[in-house]
């Protein structure tokens, strides 16, 4: 799967995703767009995929809205304006947030500049690892907006209320240290992408509807009240009970082999 603004590679159980506008820092434009939305509706699809990890070619993560070519093409700035009216949530933000439906844990790897859509984007991944010289910022405030690909709905997760509007309202720029000190970023590392590899092995050794449930379950019990939270518990521990892969991860334990698991069921 590869298009202009995205290529996607998948070997063994491991899928990369990767934004290939290495020289306008990975902005953000319509093709872009249609081109992550795309890679992730058909991960979600692909019952090989263990982790994906998202990552951007060049200098930069992603740089954000490519402002001059959304807002200079009156096409494509007509159908941002429309996507405002939407009911249901627009593909704008399937940007961050299609990536919380795939079956498998997506690690972003921040380096350079992640800026307003780059940061929703990595927020809609379920761990981001940044370099330490990384430079984050939730950027809209500049333009005179708010961010809107996912990034209020997702915010709620990681930091409290008073910060988020803070972030929003300035536009700061942090340093990767500090979003990591702050909570935006799960961890820092020299290299992000090799750190993404090395957790992606860790979750590969587990079962991989187990994985996938875990995903699921913790999205559902952060969001909702305690006794919602109780009743997920319970359905997805209801699917994985039994389950050949739990019965595998059990062999695995007690013979104390690396059996091999089968398909995931969870999410496909």
């Amino acid at each position: 799967m590869s298009s202009k603004r995205v290529n996607v590679e998948v070997q063994g159980g491991l899928a990369t995703v990767t934004l290939t506008r290495a020289d306008k820092h990975n902005g953000m434009d319509m093709p872009m767009l249609e081109a992550v939305r795309d890679a992730a509706r058909k991960l979600r699809k692909d019952k090989r995929v263990r982790s994906v990890i998202l990552r951007g070619d060049g200098p930069s993560f992603c740089a954000g809205l490519d402002v001059k070519s959304v807002f200079g093409d009156k096409k494509a700035a007509a159908a941002g304006f429309a996507a405002l009216w939407s009911p249901v949530r627009n593909k704008f933000q399937d940007w961050s947030m299609a990536w919380r439906e795939v079956p498998a844990p997506v690690i972003a790897c921040i380096h350079g500049n992640c800026f307003g859509a780059g940061i929703q984007l990595a927020l809609g991944a379920d761990i981001r690892i940044a370099a330490p010289d990384a430079k984050i910022s939730v950027m809209e405030s500049k333009w005179g907006l708010i961010p809107d690909m996912g990034g209020a709905a997702l915010l709620r997760e990681l930091v409290p209320i008073d910060l988020a509007k803070e972030l929003a309202m300035s536009g700061r720029i942090l340093g990767g240290t500090e979003a990591h000190e702050l909570g935006l970023v799960s961890h820092l590392a020299d290299d992000p992408v090799d750190a993404a590899h090395k957790l992606a092995a860790e979750f590969e050794s587990r079962s991989p509807d187990a994985v996938a449930a875990a995903k699921f379950l913790m999205q559902e019990a952060f969001g909702g009240g305690e006794s919602a939270a109780l009743a997920s518990e319970r359905r997805w521990q209801r699917r994985l009970l039994g389950s050949r892969n739990q019965r595998i991860a059990v062999a695995r334990n007690l013979q104390k082999k690396d059996l091999p698991y089968g398909p995931r069921r969870i999410g496909a």
